[in-house]
């Protein structure tokens, strides 16, 4: 219990102290004028009250991810914790807060196109491909898994008329103003996912269960050799640590801000959120199995369903209503994010071919390629889609992370704070490259690593010698 409080502690902390220290090193100027400002269309640009904002964007970015990945991680013990927290303060949050601030600067632009600006018109070019690639895939990924979920909870509707049902929602809300159907409803269901957590964390400090503590780095996996926490335990637990497809969603929300001070709470202050979501979980999983041993046994029975985990301890420890509030948390979450990964395709999309969205024909023409390919990956097995997800994500994060760091580098600011989480985030997705056997899958850990460390250190001198480059054209034209 002691961890969980300290890490719990810590989360809430950082908001009000290193978000703060964020905040002055993006020279936020409440003055400035934000993109809905200048641009407001009444389809993407439209002012939304901060708290409206927030909820949407804690609702966009988490999915299941924090919860079933928060679950999936803890079976490698407390050391979850570790990197729940160190993650969501120094990478994530960081991550999510000075993405948007740049997204903000450049008129609310998709992700591709920011990145583009600092890492290269060639780097554009791969990131257009591989977000929208991504964005694609996080909508099947999101139209599966609550369909399943729906069928489990109401077995004379099919998982199959669920996925149409769902679908056709995607496609609603995807070409509406974004005040229309995510503006209004998305707030109720962000509320749901926050009661879920509240009601988790209150059945935690009763002290009804055993929530073990932090006081070794085993890898308590069934199989860890398998799974060793290096890189695995850190692209199963994405969402609550850091995500590259937070990045992605980042520009709907941007483009609903009207100052620039708000930036804080809506994309920091998310992030912390989502990862105090993920703590509560993977505390309350631990603990209600008995041990990171229990539950990963407990989920093997169960063909590592964390679906049923979120079932079982609902129903035991909120009672009927509380879990039906953590069951409608679980599946509206999904829902919510894959509607808008597919908006945020279509706005990457536009952005790319200028297509101009006030038109709802065109808005139309862009989209329903992008549904009948998503359809079309449902057909695939679950479970190599959501692997090759997870990596996408957090390789995502990485041309994140080094687009941030230039942006610091041009701006004379402490680099620091996104060197550090680029250095690693490079090497934890090619290390995975290296380990995983659905990629190179090297038996000789050492080599991997080897590998992923001279990959690592290449990237970043390709990534300086641009910043090198970028300031001396700024001093020459000066």
């Amino acid at each position: 219990m002691i961890t969980f409080i300290i890490c719990f502690v810590c989360l809430v902390t950082a908001y009000f102290t290193y978000g703060r220290y964020l905040e002055k090193l993006a020279d936020v100027d409440p003055e400035r004028p934000t993109p809905v400002e200048r641009l407001e269309d009444g389809v993407d640009y439209i002012r939304l009250p901060r708290w409206r904002v927030f909820l949407i964007q804690l609702l966009n970015i988490a999915g299941t991810g924090p919860i079933f990945g928060a679950i999936l991680g803890a079976c490698f013990g407390p050391v979850a914790f570790l990197w729940i927290t160190l993650g969501g303060i120094f990478f994530g949050a960081m991550h999510d807060y000075l993405s948007g601030m740049m997204i903000i600067r450049h008129d609310g632009k998709s992700l591709p196109e920011i990145i583009g600006s600092y890492l290269g018109a060639s780097t554009r070019t791969v990131v257009r491909i591989f977000s929208i690639v991504l964005m694609v895939l996080v909508g099947a990924v999101f139209l599966l898994s609550p369909a399943q979920l729906l069928d489990t909870m109401v077995p004379s509707i099919s998982a199959q008329v669920w996925i149409w049902i769902i679908l056709a929602y995607y496609i609603i809300a995807t070409m509406l103003p974004v005040d229309k159907v995510i503006g209004k409803v998305y707030p109720i269901f962000g509320v749901a996912l926050v009661a879920m957590a509240a009601g988790l964390l209150f059945v935690i400090l009763s002290g009804v269960y055993e929530v073990p503590e932090l006081t070794t780095l085993h890898n308590f996996q069934l199989n860890p050799d398998a799974l060793p926490i290096v890189p695995t335990l850190f692209i199963t637990i994405a969402c609550g640590a850091i995500s590259g497809f937070h990045a992605t969603q980042s520009p709907l929300m941007a483009r609903c801000i009207d100052n620039e001070k708000k930036c804080r709470s809506v994309f920091y202050g998310s992030m912390i959120s989502e990862s105090i979501i993920a703590l509560i979980w993977a505390a309350i999983a631990m603990a209600f199995f008995h041990g990171p041993t229990g539950l990963g046994e407990q989920l093997a029975e169960h063909g590592n369903n964390a679906a049923w985990a979120v079932d079982v301890i609902s129903h035991t420890t909120l009672g009927t209503v509380g879990a039906f509030l953590a069951l409608l948390g679980v599946v509206v979450a999904p829902i919510s994010t894959g509607d808008t990964a597919f908006r945020g395709a279509r706005l990457m999309i536009a952005d790319m071919f200028n297509i101009d969205q006030r038109p709802i024909l065109k808005r139309f023409a862009v989209c329903i390629p992008l549904f009948v390919i998503g359809y079309g990956i449902t057909l695939f097995n679950f479970d190599i889609i959501w692997r090759y997800f997870a990596w996408a994500n957090q390789t995502l994060s990485v041309f994140v992370l080094w687009s941030v760091y230039v942006w610091l580098a041009q701006r004379k600011k402490n680099v620091w704070v996104a060197l550090v989480p680029a250095v690693a985030m490079t090497f934890i997705v090619t290390s995975f490259v290296f380990v995983s056997p659905q990629f190179i899958g090297l038996e000789d850990r050492v080599i991997a690593f080897i590998c992923s460390a001279v990959l690592t250190l290449g990237i970043g001198y390709l990534v300086n010698r641009r910043v090198k480059g970028n300031i001396m054209i700024q001093e020459e034209t000066i």
